[in-house]
């Protein structure tokens, strides 16, 4: 009889002691509820106890954490718009206010304060990102435009209990359906078109050099080749009167019969040429008498 009654304590007591004793890993925190209220809060790592029945553990991690959120759209000081995408590295610095913020514990609370603390972030960077133009939003230092901001982030994320250790921008992209994409292409292909032209006027300007280089040239070319014909013409022509010369002085009726024999040849050339003399015309002589 007694032996029956004493299985159940034992078991009780074994039940009794698993719901009174928990653990809290390295790098984690746990708070104690006592019928749904805080009683206990940043518990470290260890071994520890509580009332069972009664009071409740959560366990919540204090490591640094990536906080994510969607791209947001901002409008810069020229009233262009872009969109930045960035994430936040946070960590629990006040477990009974991240409670109190989310209701839980786990991936839930978790998605609880990512959702709370995106909208001050991105408050945060519509600041600087209004106060920029597109060119400094896109080129400048993004370590200045999160470093100015951070202490305010950090203002209310501790309603949370979490501070934000980091935040970085992953990516400023122009939205395709804004005006901006089509504006800085037909910046760039402005800026195309004017190289183009410079590029086109230097071309036109070396092939014009280029031209009047080959003209003058050509211009002396000709007139040291007409020169040099001009001077072969009159030593030829002197070679040629030298040799009438001598021909007419060892020869002089053989030298007349000679030209006048050229005479008929160029005159009758053509075949159909005709001629009007009359009969005692000198050019006639050798026609009429071999001698």
């Amino acid at each position: 009889m007694r032996f029956n009654i004493l299985i159940p304590l034992v078991i009780a007591v074994v039940f009794g002691l698993m719901g009174s004793v928990y653990v809290v890993a390295e790098g984690h925190t746990a708070i104690v509820l006592n019928l749904g209220r805080v009683a206990r809060s940043d518990i470290g790592p260890g071994l520890h106890f509580k009332w069972p029945l009664v009071e409740s553990a959560l366990v919540f991690d204090r490591r640094l954490q990536v906080l994510d959120a969607t791209p947001e759209r901002y409008l810069t000081s020229e009233r262009k718009d872009v969109s930045v995408d960035f994430f936040a590295v946070g960590m629990i610095e006040d477990v009974r206010a991240f409670y109190r913020a989310t209701g839980g514990a786990g991936a839930v609370a978790e998605e609880v304060a990512v959702q709370r603390l995106a909208p001050i972030i991105k408050d945060s960077l519509r600041n600087e990102v209004n106060a920029r133009t597109l060119s400094q939003v896109v080129s400048g230092d993004r370590s200045e435009v999160i470093g100015r901001q951070l202490e305010n982030i950090n203002k209310g994320a501790k309603n949370i209990g979490i501070r934000i250790v980091d935040l970085r921008i992953k990516k400023i992209d122009l939205p395709t359906d804004s005006t901006v994409i089509r504006d800085v292409y037909k910046r760039m292909s402005a800026q195309r078109q004017q190289v183009a032209s410079r590029l086109r006027a230097e071309g036109e300007e070396q092939a014009q050099t280029i031209r009047s280089q080959a003209d003058r040239e050509q211009t002396v070319i000709v007139a040291e080749a007409e020169r040099d014909a001009q001077k072969l013409r009159g030593e030829g022509d002197a070679e040629a009167t030298r040799i009438y010369g001598v021909a007419a002085n060892r020869d002089a009726g053989f030298y007349a019969f000679q030209r006048s024999l050229e005479a008929y040849r160029k005159s009758f050339s053509g075949g159909d040429s005709v001629i009007v003399l009359d009969r005692d015309d000198p050019f006639l002589q050798y026609m009429r008498n071999d001698r």
